[in-house]
């Protein structure tokens, strides 16, 4: 377990990230999932808390590398940003799409979570429209069965065509399970993974894109994916394919052919660029919502309450003032809330400076030594505590409690198309 000062680096392609791996046949793992579903306790339970962490190259984003052995294999485990999606919202979906792609990685492990698979398993479908190599690890079990939800895991593998494994990492259950499931892959990875079905129109467009593309796709990606990603019109994605791909699919003569009729016939067809991206995101949510439904049981109380809150938080008339009401609730709370307790710790920590600068001059520390330590050195930071800790204290809490209940990526998703018109996501709406 944990990284050797004297590990070997290996650069993922041209990442221009140094895997941190102990012996040349060490294979990689790349460890994905949705934020808040657990995916670093399963990266510490794996590695051992012991990490080598940095920022990707030329991203403000941390990533976390570690090393584990397994039936005296060894592994080196690169933990990718949280993130929703792999269409390259943000800088951290970019990160873990790139890598997913182009790092090298011999298997990816995408994790879970148990409590609410609609949104995880939309990753979980994107993921495998890249590769087939993935182990699905659905985590928090125990928080499942709690709330008496039931998941059908072997349902799922069979469905999905790759393994699905179930983990409550907080206590270490099923990772030595995990581990079968990605030597697994790796001895012989799945023939068959899910393909999401897209409407008649994209899926004739990608019949005929696909042989194109073929050739030119080196084996490093699924030749579907690519010309999917032609379609939908992703310029970042396109010129990174062509710096690890060494190709340009534009200018290649039958490609680019192939893609202008295409294009022209959807046009033909009156189905717009946006159109396009709207009904691959919309094939990949009706997928999981397939899934959920046919794997996934919910105790009565929990039966219809998503669709409920959806038409309430994402209604026309009610979406804007529900979230208004919401943000200015929470800070009316933290501020106000606040006072009580902030005049509580400065009234008690004042007093306890005082009796402090008492004691001073009673052993006779110098004046200028005592002004120092009183008054420049424990006051200060008497007044940071109690005026930045209440607040603090209410507002965290408050925030978690909206996540949990399924307001925030709500909030995200209604200012989302207000957000792009600056060339934003609405995930920026939170932290504006």
């Amino acid at each position: 377990m944990g990284l050797s000062k004297d590990s070997m680096g290996l650069k993922a392609m041209d990442l221009g990230l140094v895997i941190q791996k102990k012996h040349a046949d060490d294979k990689v793992i790349a460890l994905g999932g949705n934020p808040n579903v657990g995916k670093s306790t399963v990266f510490n339970g794996l590695t051992g808390l012991r990490q080598h962490t940095g920022n990707w190259p030329g991203k403000t984003v941390t990533n976390a590398q570690g090393y584990c052995e397994y039936h005296q294999n060894g592994y080196a485990i690169v933990d990718l940003p949280g993130c929703y999606s792999l269409m390259a919202h943000s800088v951290e979906e970019e990160v873990a799409r790139d890598f997913i792609c182009f790092g090298g990685a011999d298997t990816v492990i995408i994790v879970c979570d148990a409590t609410c698979m609609e949104r995880s398993l939309n990753l979980v479908l994107q993921t495998l429209e890249i590769t087939s190599r993935v182990v699905v690890c659905i985590n928090l079990l125990d928080e499942a069965e709690k709330n008496k939800i039931r998941i059908d895991l072997e349902t799922l593998s069979k469905r999905l065509g790759v393994p699905v494994v179930g983990t409550a990492a907080r206590t270490g259950q099923g990772l030595d399970r995990l581990m079968e499931a990605v030597e697994q892959v790796l001895q012989k990875p799945p023939a068959n993974p899910l393909r999401i079905t897209y409407p008649e129109h994209l899926e004739a467009a990608l019949s005929s894109l696909e042989p194109e593309v073929e050739p030119y796709s080196e084996g490093i990606i699924s030749s579907r994916w690519i010309s999917l990603m032609l379609l939908h019109g992703d310029q970042r994605m396109h010129a990174f394919m062509e710096q690890n791909l060494g190709r340009d699919f534009l200018r290649e003569e039958r490609v680019s052919q192939c893609l202008r009729e295409e294009k022209e016939r959807l046009t033909r067809q009156r189905v717009t660029e946006k159109q396009i991206k709207d009904e691959i995101v919309s094939a990949i949510v009706h997928t999981s919502d397939d899934l959920c439904r046919e794997v996934v049981t919910l105790p009565g109380k929990y039966a219809g309450r998503n669709s409920k809150l959806d038409s309430i938080l994402t209604g026309k008339w009610t979406a804007f003032p529900i979230m208004v009401l919401a943000l200015l609730g929470i800070f009316w709370i933290t501020i106000s809330g606040a006072n009580y307790p902030s005049q509580l710790l400065a009234d008690g920590l004042f007093w306890l400076g005082d009796q402090l600068q008492v004691f001073l001059l009673w052993i006779q520390i110098p004046t200028f030594l005592t002004d120092m330590l009183v008054s420049g050195v424990y006051r200060v930071l008497a007044w940071v505590v109690s005026v930045m800790l209440p607040p603090m204290a209410i507002f965290f809490p408050l925030f978690t409690l909206l996540e949990d209940v399924g307001i925030l990526p709500r909030v995200a998703f209604n200012l989302d198309k207000c957000f792009k018109k600056c060339c934003a996501c609405g995930k920026q709406a939170l932290t504006m």
